[in-house]
């Protein structure tokens, strides 16, 4: 204890010791099941569409008739195994034969459950589109998690913020109903003062030449432009970088703590080489006890300057007045 008493003071107040990082049981359990809620969520075009081509493919009475059905032809690519990647690379000649050996080699053989056979293949190849995005959908939710903490703490604080959408590029003045805009949230502008501040998510940092996660900068909208004239091209312009890592599964907790501790040090050393040293923070979800004990260290020897468990509110709340404040 008096090891920690002379080091310093860690910024979030909500962090006492290492077991205040650490992810309980009924976060992991509640984020599994918000995970499969959501994958739950984005299924809902694909059941839709089979639902769909079982209703069109009933109007046939044997496979073979379904070759001459050109409302159902996409369906039937798709349920022969091909992904709309790979129909790119394809003649029409080369699809209409996947259809004829999907309809020989498996709905023939069904018998009089062909149409049942056809939404069951329909709905294995969907899956795998489903999967590619349950795959992305664990940082999507901390992201929009984090960015719903960022704008709680501007709507609580009276802090006006201009936001930047992801679809159009465009930036767009704090809106009236801000709901669900963290699904769209590319970058955020806000004023504190005399203090122009940029959030800007998910940029290649030049000095860094990686991706980093979460940057602030000091800067206005006008500034966050393309190419080498943008504002991230100047490195004395970043106040602080960080890593966000949403990922619930106590089971890869670790190697996302390792990828982050990583990409930290890596910032660390690229803007130290430009004698600069913007403050760095990390976020996670899932925290197990070992890198739990190591965030706490770091943030007694100052190494980081901030951190949050994700599923602890009052901690994702403290990090974000921090940035907002910063």
């Amino acid at each position: 204890m008096c090891l920690f008493m002379a080091k310093k003071v860690i910024n979030n107040s909500f962090i006492k010791a290492a077991d205040d990082l650490v992810t309980s049981r009924e976060k992991t359990r509640a984020g599994f099941i918000a995970m499969a809620l959501e994958k739950n969520y984005i299924a809902i075009p694909y059941v839709e569409e089979a639902k769909a081509l079982k209703s069109l493919a009933n109007r046939v009475n044997k496979p073979k008739e379904l070759l001459l059905s050109s409302d159902l032809r996409v369906g039937l690519l798709t349920a022969s195994g091909l992904s709309d990647k790979s129909l790119n690379y394809l003649t029409e000649e080369d699809k209409t034969l996947a259809i004829k050996g999907l309809i020989e080699e498996f709905l023939e053989p069904a018998g009089a459950n062909f149409i049942d056979e056809l939404v069951y293949r329909y709905l294995l190849t969907k899956g795998d589109a489903l999967g590619g995005k349950a795959r992305n959908l664990a940082g999507s939710l901390g992201e929009k998690k984090f960015l719903r903490s960022i704008l709680s703490v501007f709507n609580i604080s009276g802090i006006n913020y201009q936001w930047k959408d992801k679809d159009t590029n465009a930036w767009l003045n704090k809106p009236t109903d801000d709901n669900g805009i963290e699904k769209r949230i590319k970058a955020l502008y806000w004023k504190k003062g005399n203090a122009d501040r940029l959030l800007v998510m998910n940029i290649n940092v030049p000095l860094v030449s990686k991706n980093v996660d979460v940057s602030i900068l000091n800067g206005t909208t006008k500034d966050l432009t393309t190419g080498k004239q943008s504002i991230i091209h100047l490195h004395d312009k970043y106040i602080a970088l960080g890593e966000l890592k949403g990922g619930i599964d106590p089971a890869g907790a670790d190697e996302h703590w390792k990828t982050a501790n990583s990409a930290l040090n890596r910032i660390r050393t690229s803007f130290a080489k430009d004698k600069l040293k913007p403050q760095t923070f990390f976020i996670g979800a899932a925290i197990e006890n070992s890198m739990a004990t190591e965030i706490f260290k770091h943030l007694h020897t100052g190494t980081l300057n901030n951190a949050a468990n994700l599923t602890v509110d009052d901690q994702l709340t403290a990090v974000c007045n921090w940035i907002v404040h910063l």
